[in-house]
């Protein structure tokens, strides 16, 4: 099917704006995603992702991390106690955003 020469442009211009929002969105979906990932613990020295990872399934979740002594953080193999100190020093710096129900948005606990 040949098209008239009006239309082919038109059709060139649809694909150059659909070529450039297929671009956008990726990009927002990938700076969302790795916005979602991050974590207090990652900017902590020393702790690198085997140690996140260790932490976070020897106390299950990063509230009871937080709520964890250094000498608790530093029984986790592979965690001493100057890891520990920072552990506990980085999470004591930032207070703790309350848990919300991203389907209603309830906050769940004070």
């Amino acid at each position: 099917m040949v098209l008239p020469r009006a239309s082919q442009g038109l059709y060139l211009l649809q694909r150059v704006r659909d070529e450039a929002h297929r671009f956008a969105i990726g990009y927002h979906r990938q700076r969302r995603s790795r916005a979602m990932t991050a974590s207090v613990l990652d900017d902590v020295p020393g702790l690198g992702a085997a140690r996140r990872a260790a932490l976070l399934q020897h106390f299950g979740s990063l509230k009871k991390v937080r709520l964890a002594t250094v000498e608790q953080i530093a029984e986790v193999p592979g965690i001493g106690q100057a890891t520990a100190r920072a552990v506990v020093r980085a999470l004591g710096e930032q207070r703790a955003a309350p848990a919300v129900n991203m389907a209603t948005g309830e906050v769940l606990d004070d």
